[in-house]
């Protein structure tokens, strides 16, 4: 499942793109299974209006969208009236390409801008899920936690504060950080020298803010790099990541520390499969 860096790689890339265009069509396909809100409520809210951002929140990308003729909705300070929210789920894909480019198999949406630019969600699981809100009668999205880039130092110790869940699980709670998930869990804890079955709870105020520090120049240096591509995740020009060729310990088991060449070692945690080094974490 894309995480925060692959996430914000295409917001941003989506964002380049196609600001300040106006949608022209919109066309859902037959699967209910994508569509929080049903295709033809969607299709009838996003035509005609504006898109005047796209931005990250948590693991989902919005779109902040503002009616009336492009030029004066696109303008600094317009207030949006409309959103469209994009999960990505396991598979999907938010691209920004053209009209005659060969439509893929599993294409759920296909947004036809004025530029002549197209925005199509492909997903071949269809865990994804599109959503439509009217800013009039909803509230605007907001993640289900606290945001990993931005987090205070304090705010940060707090979220984990007599938990006894194993910091691992506590890093995969959406609840507490919102956009963090197998990959960056790893290799922050990796990066702090924190064993990932550790009770939160437990951790100095030091070990967090370390691992505070850590997750934040992971994260980082994993958007800077296009985000990781260890299956479908691709950025909204269809491009791969780069960041997996930088992976210390995810899916690295048996292999030696890029650190101190001990053998990766292999553990469940929370469900899901773990990685860490026995020497460089404690």
């Amino acid at each position: 499942m894309p995480e925060l860096p692959e996430v914000e790689t295409i917001a941003r890339g989506v964002n380049a793109r196609v600001r300040g265009d106006r949608i022209r069509e919109a066309w859902f396909g037959s699967h209910r299974e994508p569509f929080k809100t049903p295709a033809r409520a969607q299709a009838r809210g996003l035509e005609g209006r504006t898109i005047l951002s796209v931005h990250r929140t948590g693991k989902h990308i919005v779109c902040e969208l503002g009616s009336g003729p492009a030029d004066k909705a696109s303008r600094k300070g317009s207030s949006p009236d409309a959103q469209w929210i994009v999960h990505l789920g396991m598979t999907g894909r938010l691209l920004v390409t053209v009209p005659e480019a060969p439509v893929a198999a599993h294409t759920h949406a296909r947004i036809q801008l004025e530029s002549g630019r197209e925005l199509r969600f492909v997903d071949s699981r269809r865990f994804g899920r599109l959503e439509f809100r009217e800013l009039r009668t909803a509230q605007a999205f907001g993640g289900p936690g606290k945001e990993p880039l931005t987090i205070a130092e304090a705010e940060f110790a707090a979220l984990f504060r007599a938990r006894k869940l194993a910091i691992k699980a506590a890093l995969l709670n959406q609840g507490l950080l919102a956009g963090v998930g197998n990959i960056y869990a790893d290799e922050s804890l990796f990066k702090a020298g924190i064993r990932p079955r550790r009770r939160a709870g437990r951790l100095t105020r030091h070990e967090l803010e370390r691992l505070r520090t850590a997750l934040k120049q992971v994260l980082e240096h994993a958007i800077r790099l296009g985000g990781s591509s260890v299956s479908d995740y691709v950025d909204a020009d269809g491009a791969k990541g780069f960041f997996q060729l930088e992976h210390m310990v995810y899916q690295r088991s048996g292999e030696p520390c890029r650190v101190c060449a001990t053998a990766i070692r292999r553990v469940v945690v929370a469900g899901r499969s773990t990685h860490y080094c026995p020497k460089c974490q404690k």
